[in-house]
């Protein structure tokens, strides 16, 4: 807190602490200048730690023609594997077919998708026939399955991956503030000026002054442009419609192996996932209007319907709501077009959106994880070309390997690190090991979360640093304790145990 007290104005100030606060963040510092970022809650704590864990183009978006879309996602998804290859790695996806038109007619779609991805593809797409199908997806149904095709696409850590692009930029000289929400906008003569905020643990307040200020918070942004526009008499129109995706995590015995599954059309027409994930799989998603902005977003009854529902008419032994281990939902902010009353979020863009207001203040948001620093080059283009900053080159980021990557030519050190530190890359020796708290985590993990990644309380360990509240929430209740113990040692914080507990709760509390 020592620096965000020193007087003086920053060059940029970003508020919001998800994947594309913490691009700009990066893409700035990155650049040479001054950056800020404040963040009311975790980095990650919202949408940014909540997708369905994959880099990919969208095989959805093709379908519907947005072809510019998927040839920039997919340019961003060979990005993103080079720079942060421990966190990020490629993943090949099965789609069965049970009618004979499906393999031709869908293949030949993602021969496109290979097209476009030119030399950046990860692997040839494949027609399989029956016995191909069921060696890549055993589990599958095989009464009426007449073949398959293959495809790639990439897989990664959500969550951890934000933290890596915030301790990068934290080495390129930027200052990273979680847990310090923004309180207000500092406005002179009709102009942003910087942002008021206050450290959630002490209480202490700071006004940041700043050049620039990014709104990056994600479903929330209408929030900090109603405040801009009322503190200038410009009023203001709400540009995002939520969307609500829910995710179930299943033991790997309903999906062993190394494929993913993908069912293009279900029966009311959107994409479902099987997905092998950290030793269990995630299944999703859904698409369902959310008018609240719930920081901790519940499942309603007919979205976990439909995705067992679905399961059940793919897989030999479907999952049943006893089987789930861990049930999450993440918020999209989906942009609506001109005129939209948000009650329908299917054919919303899945494009960002990067807007400048009358006072200054620059908001982006929409888009997906993939094309996390393409936005972000896109807001820095919108300062500049807003004469809120002076021009900088672009591009700095296409070949940064994010913290934990190995130096580029080098050989990856994470491939032979035991299961959990392959995560951590480069830095593995550095955590160490240490004894086994249960799943995977150790006491080493913690301390090394606590003293390098930013983790204040068990739930940002348990859930954003190691993994286990999505994959297996009653673990992570069970280890709460024996984290939080650590932690106080570490921190002198308190790690909200209790708070820990009920959430946890929460994720195994499947709705009736």
């Amino acid at each position: 807190m020592t620096r965000l007290a020193q007087p003086g104005t920053w060059d940029l100030a970003v508020v919001g602490g998800g994947a594309t606060g913490l691009g700009v963040a990066l893409d700035a510092a990155a650049r040479g200048f001054q950056v800020v970022l404040v963040e009311s809650h975790d980095f990650a704590k919202g949408t940014s730690s909540r997708a369905t864990k994959l880099v990919h183009g969208g095989v959805r978006y093709l379908a519907q023609g947005n072809i510019a879309l998927v040839r920039e996602a997919l340019h961003e998804r060979t990005t993103l594997l080079h720079n942060a290859p421990h966190l990020a790695q490629p993943l090949a996806f099965v789609m069965p077919s049970y009618k004979l038109w499906e393999t031709p007619f869908y293949g030949v779609g993602l021969k496109m998708y290979d097209a476009l991805a030119g030399k950046a593809g990860l692997g040839a797409t494949e027609f399989l026939n029956r016995r191909e199908t069921l060696e890549r997806l055993p589990t599958a149904r095989a009464e009426g399955l007449k073949g398959g095709v293959q495809y790639w696409d990439g897989q990664f850590d959500d969550a951890r991956l934000a933290l890596a692009l915030a301790r990068t930029a934290a080495t390129r000289g930027a200052l990273l503030v979680n847990y310090c929400p923004a309180t207000r906008l500092l406005h002179e003569n009709g102009k942003v000026t910087g942002v008021a905020c206050q450290d959630a643990e002490t209480g202490r307040s700071f006004e940041i002054k700043a050049r620039c200020v990014v709104n990056a918070t994600g479903v929330w942004v209408d929030q900090l442009r109603q405040q801009d526009g009322e503190a200038t008499q410009h009023p203001v129109r709400p540009i995002v419609a939520p969307s609500q995706g829910v995710h179930a995590v299943v033991d790997r015995e309903f999906l062993p192996g190394q494929h993913a599954l993908m069912v293009p059309k279900t029966a009311d027409g959107r994409v479902l996932f099987g997905v092998p994930w950290m030793g269990k799989v995630i299944l999703g998603t859904t698409d369902t209007p959310r008018g609240d902005l719930a920081r901790e977003p519940r499942p309603f009854r007919e979205e976990l319907e439909f995705i067992l529902g679905e399961s059940a008419r793919y897989l030999s032994r479907a999952p049943r709501r006893e089987d789930v281990r861990s049930l999450w939902v993440g918020l999209r902010p989906l942009v609506k077009p001109d005129g939209s009353d948000g009650e329908s979020t299917k054919k919303l863009s899945r494009e960002h959106t990067v807007l400048v207001s009358r006072s200054g203040l620059v908001t982006v948001t929409g888009g997906k994880w993939t094309t996390y620093r393409a936005m972000a080059e896109d807001v820095l283009e919108s300062c500049f070309g807003a004469g809120l900053l002076a021009r900088a080159p672009a591009g700095v980021t296409a070949n940064l390997p994010l913290i934990g990557a190995p130096a580029p030519g080098a050989t990856p050190t994470s491939i032979s690190a035991p299961p959990g530190l392959h995560l951590y890359g480069t830095e593995a020796a550095q955590v160490g090991q240490d004894r086994e708290l249960g799943g995977g985590l150790t006491a080493a993990m913690v301390r090394f979360a606590a003293r390098h990644e930013y983790a204040r309380t068990v739930e940002d360990v348990l859930a954003r640093r190691i993994r286990l509240l999505f994959l297996d929430a009653a673990l992570a209740a069970g280890l709460a304790e024996e984290v939080a113990a650590i932690l106080q040692a570490e921190t002198g914080v308190d790690p909200k145990l209790a708070a820990f507990r009920e959430l946890a709760a929460t994720y195994t509390d499947l709705p009736l």
